[in-house]
């Protein structure tokens, strides 16, 4: 077999296993407590999105006879994936959105409210609407926050004149129609932070995809990339894909040639670099730093860096029992914080529970991750790995990532985004039980 049948090989049987992801590897779990009858616990799942609601789904798959409920304020979760696709006018908003009606078949309680703080001792969910839910186990999946005030002159009032759109909704929504609204010529600047945050190619995929709607609509407009990084996954591919497609269009500036913004003007659309330098925008996109959501940090889950560190094998919070974060919240490098790792993360977790609340040990964890990204229409890029636990660690199994060749012709890399729109449906069926619209 040649190391290009190879490749394709290994991304063909990751995509299978982010379908199937953990629930094919622990599998064994859920059969045997369903055998057994075991008794029925409460466990409460916060955030509806590819961690949560998996964790939901898997848990009553499991062992139906769970008391599982979701807490999830938004009745149609937008996912983030994908949402560069609506800023190139590849996708509509009602695509990468998805509904609960799926796990309420399956007899998940869904609660369309926020969980406002967590009582780890009582073991309580305290909702927006002043009520209480008791658990057993708690799975939080709360995503990211921003570290607001982190850029000076960057907060959430100015989100609404510079956008981040890194919670796709309302934000994907005003950047493209800001993006409508820039006469040709004009320049979009976007800013990138230093790691950790969510999903790593993301900003350079929204590069490509905005680049798409320039090339199609503005043709003479520029984008300015100020990046507070020196290199970014994928990096060489989506150089390579710029120079095909939007040769001339984008700059992208590393943090040692003056890429790590300091200050945000928000009004003036302006920001200031780390040597002083200054460039306005006529759109500015700004991702900001990050860290785990709020009610991560209320159940006393997040340690000084922001973030939830776990135990490798359950991913339990290492410093509250009884609670487990998975997704972009959880620190588990070197898995990235990725949906398809929030995806294979929730149902180990699912197991984990399952075996635990039936005093049996959690099968031993592994974890599959496939990201793809879209530089333009039928032409895709992906990276794969497979992790498990060595030495009571996560970490990278030997010989497991692989990486879109660069040398690949054009019949390659339209499979490549053929690949990402079927993975994009795969795992929202099986996040969600059902499709979006």
């Amino acid at each position: 077999m040649s190391d290009f049948q190879t490749r394709i090989t290994r991304r063909r049987l990751l995509a299978s296993l982010g379908t199937l992801g953990a629930a094919s590897m622990t599998g064994l779990i859920p059969s045997l407590v369903r055998a057994q009858g075991t008794a029925a616990g409460r466990v409460v799942v916060v955030g509806g999105g590819f961690g949560g609601a998996t964790a939901a789904r898997y848990l009553k798959i499991y062992n139906p006879s769970l008391d599982v409920t979701l807490v999830e304020p938004a009745a149609r979760f937008v996912t983030c994936p994908f949402s560069n696709l609506v800023l190139g006018g590849l996708r509509t908003m009602d695509q990468i959105s998805h509904g609960y009606g799926g796990l309420r078949a399956l007899g998940i309680k869904v609660v369309p409210e926020a969980a406002t703080d967590i009582d780890a001792a009582g073991k309580t969910v305290t909702l927006s609407a002043g009520g209480k839910l008791p658990w057993d186990k708690l799975v939080l999946s709360p995503g990211i926050d921003f570290r607001w005030g982190a850029i000076a002159g960057y907060d959430e009032a100015a989100a609404q004149l510079a956008p981040h759109a890194w919670k796709a909704g309302p934000q994907t929504i005003l950047l493209k129609s800001q993006l409508e609204a820039m006469p040709d010529g004009g320049l979009v600047i976007m800013t990138v932070p230093a790691n950790p945050y969510r999903c790593p190619p993301g900003p350079y995929e929204r590069v490509s995809m905005i680049a798409h709607y320039l090339k199609t609509n503005k043709p003479r407009s520029k984008i300015l990339v100020l990046d507070a990084k020196e290199s970014f996954s994928k990096q060489s591919l989506f150089m390579d894909g710029w120079k095909r497609f939007y040769d001339g269009m984008i700059e992208w500036v590393p943090s040692t040639k003056d890429g790590t913004v300091l200050r945000v003007d928000p009004k003036d659309l302006e920001v200031e670099t780390e040597f002083g330098q200054r460039h306005q925008a006529a759109v500015l996109n700004v991702i900001p730093p990050q860290k785990a959501g709020l009610i991560a940090e209320r159940a006393g889950t997040v340690d000084k860096s922001g973030w939830v560190p776990v135990k490798a094998g359950s991913f339990e919070s290492s410093l509250v029992p009884n609670i487990y974060v998975v997704g972009d919240a959880s620190i588990a490098v070197p898995m990235p914080k990725s949906a398809f790792c929030a995806n294979a993360q929730a149902k180990v977790v699912a197991a984990a529970i399952v075996a635990t609340l039936s005093g049996q040990a959690a099968a031993p964890a592994s974890w599959a991750n496939t990201c793809y990204s879209l530089i333009a229409p039928d032409y895709g890029i992906s990276i794969a790995g497979v992790f498990d636990v060595q030495d009571g660690k996560i970490a990278e199994v030997k010989g497991s990532v692989g990486i879109s060749p660069r040398d690949a012709d054009a019949a390659f890399r339209k499979r490549e985004a053929e690949y990402g729109a079927s993975w994009y449906k795969a795992i929202s069926m099986d996040t969600w039980g059902e499709a979006a619209v």
